[in-house]
């Protein structure tokens, strides 16, 4: 991978360079979360802000086979089911922006978990892909599931369901049956589409640097779109999305509930990308979700507790 003088990508643009090494340069700024265009400005005082909401979670640091990463665990109350929820974030993110999610699936009786993705929060290395951050989601929920369901947002939805599929050049998948993806890309392509409009990458930069990620995946980009992905692992469950996301087009949810008949659609308008995390109507939707499947099961897979105590909520935003 070449060097990339930072007055390169500080100015957010790769025109002019020749097309390999266009190529090549975009594909190492877009394995580097910390430079990416979706990281927000205020990214360092919203983690500070935003960790104080995981004070009461276990921590605990797992080795994966891409490097440590940071796990966080919360524990109901009252416990309605023996596996867990995973929650995965999204690109630039981490967990801290996951927790109002957490909690409130938390209270509703499900051991939660949480882990920051590899080059991303407390986990560690500064450089990570689509491929490697399937890679630690499996073997997270190997040595802290079962896995009961996930529930996942933007870029986590897609890492998530390449993890559930187990497709080479990944060497095992996520076991697990039930998933709801907010505010998730469908094709990976709109996702270097936008990259490589931001970054100025003309067609031959860009086709070099779209043939790096799919050496990495061992195949053609098309095969990276949640509507394929998600038969291929056998998940069900939720599409959650705002018709005024502007980061991910509400197109990509109409796309994934057209191809898959057994996602269901819900619509939130007027939160955006980030903030439909911390909306109590999706809360509702994702937690009343998990009950049915958990009610769902037979009988004697069911344990049957009273409700989860009131805990502090998160309120922190991304």
């Amino acid at each position: 991978m070449v060097w990339l003088p930072s007055e390169i990508w500080s100015e957010r643009r790769f025109r002019g360079l020749p097309s390999a090494v266009a190529g090549d340069a975009a594909f190492r700024v877009f394995c580097t979360p910390a430079i990416s265009e979706r990281r927000a400005v205020n990214h360092h005082q919203l983690t500070e802000r935003a960790r104080y909401h995981l004070r009461n979670a276990h921590w605990e640091r797992l080795e994966t086979p891409v490097g440590e990463v940071q796990t966080y665990v919360f524990e109901p109350d009252q416990q309605i089911a023996d596996d867990i929820v995973l929650i995965v974030h999204g690109w630039t993110g981490e967990s801290s922006f996951m927790t109002a999610m957490a909690e409130a699936i938390r209270r509703r009786g499900f051991r939660v978990a949480l882990f920051d993705l590899p080059a991303h929060g407390l986990s560690s290395g500064r450089s990570t892909n689509l491929i490697d951050c399937a890679r630690a989601t499996v073997s997270v929920a190997e040595q802290l599931g079962p896995v009961h369901a996930l529930v996942t947002h933007s870029f986590g939805g897609l890492i998530s369901l390449v993890a559930a599929e187990g497709h080479a050049p990944m060497q095992g998948k996520l076991e697990t049956k039930h998933i709801a993806l907010i505010a998730s890309p469908n094709h990976l392509s709109d996702v270097t589409d936008h990259f490589s409009r931001h970054w100025e990458l003309d067609r031959d930069g860009r086709r070099a640097f779209e043939h790096r990620l799919e050496r990495l995946g061992g195949r053609s980009l098309n095969c990276f779109a949640a509507a394929k992905l998600l038969p291929a692992s056998g998940l069900s469950g939720l599409v959650i999305h705002a018709p005024d996301d502007a980061d991910v087009p509400f197109r990509c949810a109409e796309e994934i509930v057209d191809s898959v008949p057994d996602m269901e659609l819900h619509s939130f308008n007027g939160l955006g990308h980030r903030n439909i995390l911390f909306a109590s109507p999706v809360a509702r939707t994702v937690t009343s979700y998990l009950k049915r499947t958990v009610q769902r099961q037979p009988a004697e897979n069911r344990v049957y507790q009273p409700a989860a105590a009131n805990a502090p909520a998160a309120s922190a935003s991304a």
